[in-house]
């Protein structure tokens, strides 16, 4: 059976045969999916940035480019997106090697357009099972992790969400970049009687005014070059559920005043169509960033602010809830040593002092990526401080302006240090002032 245009999804074509190209492109489009084509690293990469996609069809051998560098960036900045290896009879030991790295599954060329169809569809099935997985573990959070606390300002903020989830006010979550305001957003979707519904996530830094307005309210088939579909849009996934904002400080400007049309009277059109539409969609949104302030400097609606911020809950950093620290490593390190069958069981005591006394500035984000790190290199039962990688970074080691250092030991100590309190590759990059095909090639040259 054919997907309907409202099931379909979004499938990214990487191949630099134009001819293969052309045949998978219609193939998927006669079935009513979404699709978009790259012939090199380049362009796939370009596409990734501005665009979400929920499936890639990757050819490993893409002239110069090496598709598994393609493959392991696609890890990184769309970890939800399925990838499936294209590749030849000759070329299936490769593809068993990308899937390994990540890949979901392989395709041999040539194919019939039956295969191709039948891949597309299991593919999506699995990523739209994983959205309701995500949906119904979102109904659960904030009952464990990094939402217990002994923190009293972290439990007043808690007891705050609680009370107000229950009503459909909206609620502005602040704080720092990595402090937990996406988990506290999942938590209040859980404790809501929107729970069993949507919690659908826009991620406002990542797009452009006009591609924000197609992700947010969808767009009509022909509405600009290259929507060769019709799509819903995240207003409309999350009709009866939440939509949660995250950054909403860096919301387009010129979008502000549709979205604040649509949070009083919950109308919109998609783009390109004049029909209007209703979604009953919560919004929660969050963001690092003084709206205040940037209100003052034009930056930012007045009156968006007054629609988003009826609740507001201002989540602490990790520095001031030090006495969470041992009860999350603890429940991180558990995870992950389970995830990835590790032998630590816990910290010595050396560790464990180092955990309390560094600063976090990335907070439980940077914590959680640490312990990783350590439940990963550690071959014993008690992490010791070496194996957190902490050192360098909480201590005097710390490149410093001025050092007989070269410019590339400043430069690698500089890009760690962003990457390691950015809550994701492209706001790093933003950070650094480079794009993220700059920061891609930097990390791979300093092996970060």
């Amino acid at each position: 059976m054919e997907p309907t245009t409202e099931q379909s999804g979004r499938v990214l074509l990487v191949d630099d045969e134009p001819a293969i190209l052309r045949t998978f492109r219609y193939c998927l489009e006669d079935s009513g999916y979404a699709v978009a084509t790259a012939s090199s690293t380049a362009q796939a990469e370009a596409l990734l940035q501005r665009q979400v996609f929920d499936l890639c069809f990757l050819d490993l051998r893409l002239g110069d480019d090496n598709g598994l560098d393609l493959l392991a960036q696609m890890r990184l900045q769309t970890p939800w997106m399925r990838v499936v290896i294209v590749t030849a009879h000759s070329a299936v030991d490769t593809a068993v090697d990308a899937m390994q790295a990540g890949a979901a599954d392989y395709l041999v060329k040539p194919c019939t357009p039956e295969q191709l169809r039948m891949a597309a569809a299991k593919q999506l099935e699995l990523r739209q099972l994983t959205a309701r997985l995500e949906v119904l573990e979102g109904a659960q959070a904030g009952q464990g992790g990094q939402l217990e606390s002994h923190s009293p300002a972290m439990t007043a903020v808690l007891e705050t969400a609680r009370q107000v989830a229950a009503t459909d006010a909206n609620i502005l979550v602040l704080g720092e970049s990595g402090s937990g305001k996406g988990e506290l957003a999942r938590a209040i979707h859980g404790w809501s009687k929107r729970a069993k519904k949507a919690f659908v996530t826009i991620n406002c830094p990542s797009l452009s005014a006009d591609l924000m307005e197609s992700e947010l309210f969808g767009h009509s088939r022909g509405a600009f070059t290259g929507a060769s579909e019709s799509t819903l849009g995240r207003v409309s996934q999350a009709d009866g559920g939440t939509l949660f904002l995250d950054e909403i400080g860096d919301f387009p400007l010129p979008l502000q005043a549709k979205l604040l049309r649509f949070i009083q009277d919950k109308e919109y059109e998609r783009v390109g169509d004049p029909v209007t539409r209703r979604a009953d969609v919560r919004i929660l949104a969050a963001t690092n960033r003084d709206l205040a302030g940037m209100v003052a400097q034009g930056l930012f609606r007045e009156d968006l602010l007054y629609r988003l911020n009826v609740i507001v809950l201002n989540l602490p950093p990790l520095r001031e809830r030090a006495e969470d620290i041992p009860d999350l490593a603890e429940r991180f390190l558990a995870q992950f040593v389970r995830d990835y069958g590790r032998p630590a069981r816990g910290f010595a005591p050396e560790a464990q002092a180092l955990l309390r006394q560094y600063a976090w500035p990335g907070n439980v984000r940077e914590l959680r990526n640490v312990v990783e790190r350590a439940s990963i290199i550690c071959n014993q039962e008690l992490v010791e401080p070496e194996h957190l990688g902490l050192g360098e970074q909480a201590g005097s080691n710390l490149p410093r302006i001025g050092e007989a250092l070269s410019l590339e030991e400043l430069e690698k100590a500089h890009i760690a240090s962003v990457m390691a309190s950015s809550p994701t590759l492209d706001q790093a990059a933003k950070t650094l002032g480079i794009d993220a095909s700059t920061l891609y090639r930097k990390r791979k040259q300093y092996n970060l």
